[in-house]
């Protein structure tokens, strides 16, 4: 290595620790929410999927349950085409935020997603709808892939897990907001036009924040350093330490040095030593943990419905069930750095699974909503963890890439999961649902318990090296 590369890689490992060392102040958390405005949309749209799927069918523009495996003309066509998207999303074009840089790829994926959403508020036919779906479903994909990296790039060692669970505690707001609106709305042809086109179009609206969201939140110094930018790497951390230092109003101090990543890298890359093993090990995990997800997250009203329960009875238990979306994140987000992540994956599933069963086999409203809000608190606790996890476990210079394509499981998963939750519950019902749903969380549990490695409160870099 020759004196200019070995002084690059100092400044690099320079300024990697100067942004670990950054205490958690009104600026920092500022960055996380202006991150989350955007994904607080993001969350919006993918939600609605569950929660105007009772609109559809009140439509005739599809039927609640599938008669056959492939039987495309079910609700499990409208929400495979939302993950088809999403597959596509993460596994194709999650590259474009290594290539084009976070804050470029996050303000147009937003732009993407919420232009095709409105334009499938409009269509008239089944077909129409499944394919303006799965183009807004690319658009979702390629953001939830640049959130993650964005997040665990600008946040410091301390804070990542927090960072996460709190963009996620307010994420989830979102959850309840869209089930109430839904729960207003669906049954309800306001001006003539369906309710749930209503409800699509309010989440289209968050094209309105991109440039202003665009205009606060810096470049990824990490992802800067990683492209060979060093010089506007250092300005961007500069301005980041004189907010904190301002509004400390003390000097900050001396950072650690820690190993720097090397510039230049390829997605073959995911696929030697020591990401081989994480990248398989995630394989596994995403493909199982996204039947215990959206195996009920998705179907939440139409499983409710299935137990016997009204359509507008059962989209205000999905409400009362709803409110409960950010409480799981909220709960972890004080001990969130303080456990192992893999171990908070390894519990949430163990919950999932349990309140699942349970779920199963209520019929009396007040269990039924306490077992669905117990199993959604698990299922976000999951969420959070393992987005920060994922995102921990690869270098600045594939990151986005290396969590789009092991993400990608999870949504391609998620396709035939839609089909197969509604070939279950024509033929085994719900408690054959929570059955399958069980199963995955094992595996989910075998796979993370016994193969990931552990994180909390170590540098990228360590991490990565």
């Amino acid at each position: 290595m020759t004196a200019e590369a070995t002084m690059t890689s100092q400044e690099a490992a320079v300024i990697s620790a100067r942004l670990d060392r950054l205490p958690a102040t009104r600026y920092i958390w500022r960055l996380v929410l202006l991150l989350l405005l955007g994904g607080c949309f993001e969350f919006y749209d993918l939600f609605f999927t569950a929660y105007i799927g009772p609109g559809l069918v009140r439509s005739g523009l599809f039927s609640s349950a599938s008669a056959h495996f492939l039987g495309f003309s079910g609700l499990a066509s409208f929400v495979s085409s939302t993950f088809a998207g999403l597959f596509l999303g993460t596994l194709l074009f999650g590259f474009m935020a290594d290539k084009f840089g976070r804050l470029m790829i996050f303000t147009f994926s937003l732009l993407w997603y919420a232009t095709a959403t409105a334009v499938m508020a409009f269509q008239r036919s089944a077909e129409a709808i499944i394919l303006w779906r799965m183009i807004a479903g690319i658009g979702i994909g390629v953001e939830l892939v640049t959130i993650d990296a964005y997040i665990t790039e600008l946040m410091p060692k301390s804070l990542r897990g927090r960072a996460f669970a709190i963009n996620q505690t307010i994420q989830f707001t979102v959850v309840p907001v869209v089930a109430l609106i839904s729960w207003l709305l669906v049954p309800l042809n306001p001006l003539g036009f369906d309710g749930w086109r209503w409800v699509v179009l309010i989440g289209s609206v968050g094209a309105i924040f991109v440039w202003f969201i665009r205009r606060s939140i810096p470049e990824s110094p990490r992802w800067l350093i990683a492209k060979g930018n060093l010089s506007e790497a250092e300005k961007v951390t500069s301005a980041m330490e004189a907010q904190v230092a301002n509004e400390l109003g003390v000097s900050l101090p001396l950072p650690r040095p820690v190993a720097a990543a090397e510039s230049s890298g390829n997605f073959r890359e995911i696929f030697r030593t020591p990401y081989r093993s994480r990248s398989f090990m995630l394989m596994v995990f995403n493909f199982f943990q996204t039947i215990g997800y959206y195996g009920f997250a998705s179907w939440v009203p139409t499983l409710i419905i299935s137990t016997g329960i009204t359509t507008t009875l059962s989209l205000r238990y999905s409400f009362i069930i709803a409110i409960s979306a950010p409480i799981g994140p909220l709960l972890a987000s004080g001990v969130a750095d303080r456990f192992e992540r893999k171990w908070q994956i390894v519990w949430s599933a163990i919950c999932i699974a349990a309140f699942g069963l349970l779920f199963a086999r209520q019929r009396a409203p007040v269990w039924l909503i306490f077992c669905g809000v117990m199993l959604t608190c698990s299922n976000n606790w999951m969420s959070f963890a393992f987005h920060a996890y994922q995102a921990e476990l690869f270098p600045t210079r594939v990151r986005a890439q290396a969590v789009g394509f092991v993400y990608s499981w999870s949504r391609l998963s998620a396709i035939f999961t839609s089909l197969v939750i509604g070939f279950f519950l024509h033929d085994f019902g719900v408690a054959g649902v929570f059955a399958l749903i069980a199963v995955s969380m094992l595996v989910v549990i075998l796979s993370i318990g016994i193969f990931g490695p552990r994180t909390r409160g170590v540098a990228l870099e360590a991490i990565s090296h």
